[in-house]
This record gives C-alpha cells, sequence and structure tokens, in this order.
C-alpha cells in the first residue's frame, strides 16, 4: 500500500515537475540533468519498498536436538508476548492439544469426575489469575488462538501444577568449586509421568521485544516454567515440599512457574531476582527456589518459602551454617535435593573439580527413581545446558543428556 501511495506522489511530481520545466519562465534541462533527476527519484522509490516493515512477519521456528528416543523440539518466537504464543500454538497445534488432553485426563482420573475436577480447575484459576504476569496471559490467548485449543483448557492444565505437590532436586555451584569457575546449576523435576509430558518435550526460546530474550525448558503447550535460564545469565530452579496432607492448598499468590517467567522477562542480576522475591505475593506453600547469576565470578542463593505456617521466607547464600537442609554446607554451593546425604558425599569428594559431565552425574545421584520426569544442568556462564526427558515409564536419569548451545538461538 505505500509503495502504490508513493508511486503516485512521485509520479505526479516528476508530471508536475516537467510541466513546469516546458514554460518560459523555468530554464530548461539538460538531457544529463533530466535523466539524472529520474534516477534519484526512482531510486527514492526502490529504496522505499525495501523497507524492513514490509518483509514478511516473523511466524516463529521449530527445529530438533538430539536423536531417536532423545530427539528434543526447539522452538524460536519473536515479538510479543501474544504473537510469541501464537507462533507456539501454530507450530506446534497438535503436540500442544495432546499434552493438554492427557494432563487433563491424567489429573481428573486421580482426583474425580471431569465435570467436578474442571469446576475446581477453574475456581483455581479465578483466585490464581490476579496473580499472573499479563504477558504469560496474553502469551496463553496467542496459544489458544494459534492451536485451536480452547483457553478454557489451556487454563485448567496449567492450574494442575499449582494445585499439586511437588518433590524434585536442586543445586548450583560457581567459583572454587567448579573445575573452570563457570556457574552451573541442575534442576531435576520429580513429577507424574502418567500424564505423557515427556512425550511433548520442548524447549522455548523466547525473543520479546520488550524484556530479556530467555529459554523455559519444558512441555508443548505449558508456557509456564518448571525451571529456565535468561540472556542475562540467571538461572531458576525449584524443589517443592508440600506434601499431598495439606491438599487442598491455600493458592493465593504468584506460582513460582509464572513467577519464573516474569523473571526471566526481568531480572538482570541475582539482586533483581531477590528484589522481586521480596516484594512478591508469593504462594502459600511449602518450597525451595534456587537462582545462581552466571555473570563475572557468579553467585547464587537458596529462597525457602514456609506458606502455610506463617509465610515467611527465608534466603541462604553459599557456605550459610543457618541452612537447616543441608547436612554440610560448602563455599560456593547450594543444594536441597531428594538425596542430600549422597549429594553431600558427592559434592564433598569432588568438589573443585565439577564441570557438566560431574553435574550431570550428581543429578542423577539425587534423582527421585521411579517418577523422574525431566532432568536439565545448566553452564550459566555460557549459556549451554545438557537435558533429559523420561522416556515412556523410564526415569529422565536413565536417558541421555542431551547438550543445547543456546546461544545460536539468539539472531534468529
Amino acid at each position: 500500500m505505500f509503495g502504490v501511495l508513493l508511486l503516485s506522489f512521485v509520479s505526479c511530481f516528476i508530471t508536475i515537475f516537467f510541466h513546469l520545466c516546458s514554460h518560459s519562465y523555468v530554464p530548461k534541462l539538460t538531457t544529463m540533468t533530466r535523466n539524472l533527476w529520474l534516477f534519484l527519484f526512482f531510486s527514492l522509490l526502490y529504496l522505499s519498498s525495501c523497507r524492513k516493515d514490509s518483509a514478511p512477519p516473523f511466524t516463529g521456528v521449530v527445529t530438533t536436538v538430539g536423536t531417536g528416543d532423545d530427539e528434543i523440539k526447539v522452538a524460536v518466537v519473536r515479538g510479543t508476548p501474544y504473537e510469541m504464543g501464537k507462533q507456539l500454538g501454530t507450530l506446534l497445534a497438535d503436540d500442544v492439544r495432546e499434552t493438554t488432553e492427557n494432563f487433563l485426563e491424567a489429573f481428573r482420573k486421580e482426583y474425580g469426575e471431569q465435570a467436578n475436577v474442571d469446576i475446581f480447575l477453574d475456581a483455581a484459576w479465578k483466585e490464581n489469575a490476579p496473580y499472573i504476569d499479563s504477558r504469560v496471559l496474553d502469551e496463553m490467548q496467542g496459544l489458544a488462538d494459534g492451536s485451536g485449543v480452547p483457553l478454557e483448557d489451556l487454563r485448567r492444565m496449567h492450574m494442575v501444577p499449582v494445585v499439586s505437590p511437588y518433590a524434585c532436586s536442586g543445586v548450583a555451584m560457581w567459583g572454587d568449586a567448579t573445575l573452570d569457575g563457570h556457574t552451573y546449576q541442575l534442576r531435576n523435576l520429580d513429577y507424574t509421568m502418567d500424564a505423557g509430558l515427556q512425550d511433548h518435550p520442548l524447549i522455548v526460546v523466547y525473543l520479546p521485544d520488550k524484556g530479556t530474550a530467555h529459554f523455559n525448558i519444558t512441555f508443548a503447550g505449558y508456557i509456564a516454567s518448571n525451571t529456565g535460564m535468561n540472556a542475562d545469565h540467571i538461572v531458576l530452579g525449584e524443589k517443592g515440599r508440600s506434601p499431598s496432607s495439606e491438599f487442598p492448598y491455600d493458592i493465593k499468590g504468584i506460582h513460582f512457574s509464572f513467577l519464573f517467567r516474569s523473571l526471566m522477562y526481568d531480572a538482570a542480576t541475582l539482586d533483581d531476582v531477590l528484589h522481586t522475591i521480596d516484594t512478591a505475593s508469593l504462594l502459600k506453600k511449602r518450597y525451595c527456589l534456587y537462582f545462581s547469576d552466571g555473570n563475572g565470578d557468579g553467585i547464587g542463593a537458596k529462597v525457602y518459602v514456609d506458606g502455610p505456617d506463617d509465610g515467611k521466607i527465608t534466603v541462604w547464600h553459599d557456605n550459610d551454617s543457618a541452612d537447616p537442609m543441608a547436612p554440610d554446607i560448602f563455599p560456593g554451593v547450594i543444594y536441597y535435593t531428594m538425596k542430600d546425604e549422597d549429594a553431600a558425599d558427592y559434592i564433598r569428594t569432588l568438589y573443585g573439580k565439577f564441570d557438566a559431565g560431574n553435574m550431570i552425574s550428581l543429578s542423577r545421584l539425587v534423582a527421585g527413581m521411579g517418577g523422574n520426569l525431566m532432568d536439565v544442568v545448566y553452564d550459566a556462564t555460557t549459556l549451554e545446558i545438557w537435558v533429559a526427558y523420561a522416556n515412556g515409564n523410564q526415569d529422565a536419569a536413565l536417558q541421555k543428556y542431551v547438550h543445547v548451545d543456546l546461544k545460536k538461538y539468539l539472531n534468529y
């Protein structure tokens, strides 16, 4: 449209210009001058047709890493939150639909009739939605529009982890604890494998028009985050402590999975993370959050939320004798796992020698076998990960940890 209007304008201008030149009161143009004007006008027209906004819109890219049973899809999306959600939905419509249907079906089988469960999840959404980042809400709408999956089902699916218990493991190391001085973090997600989430593994690379590029290690259709990292080298992980005996939980507050997406957009330093934690209305469950910052010499923190009792939030850094959840403490290390005694022994033995390979071994050591859905090892310094998903009913820790250099996706 712009090109047509410009062409009309230029044509009129040339017509009037040469009409004027035909009158005696305008100096006559030489043939060379006339040709030069024509060249300048049509060069302007050509350049205007090459404007950046005339290029086709970015529609997202899906590629893969790993092979065979270890193959994982990587989706790169760019733009506003709504646009990125719609790109995801359009590119992965079948995966989004299957993940949503299977996740909800598994939850319904465990907790009751569909109608009753849907009422319960809808009530949970109504209670929890005011705490969810508007960017995530916009993305979810885009995901629904792109995939054709009803928005109500996507909302219900995202409430299942909010109302469920978790186990999991987390460790972060940096400085003298590691072989190369890099900052490493692991996050084991010990969660149900009955929903078939492992059949739709997905790494999403978000390139937002506003905010920091970030990486969500997740499952197709699930746009909240169990763990992730952003391009500012901030890594996020969690370990749940809420027993099933406390179900149903008080969910008036932001769930860590939605908090993580906000932090990946906004946090450039560990101080940014801790400030957000300090000012957020956190969900009143029991859980530990793990954060590390791969900039410079690295640093990390463990945040314990004791919601059901008094809502108390405690922050521990490395080598903190006040940390009651570590049987031993080490400089440059924070941890809380399914097998803390084993973790402490392993850290003590290999202290100063940890690299990606030894972090993978530690991840396997502390995995909750029989329900180990996904494991991720991060090098926060270099923006690399090693990730394993369960295969059928075989735990993630028994699979190959697929290496992904996330830096190469930042220039799409």
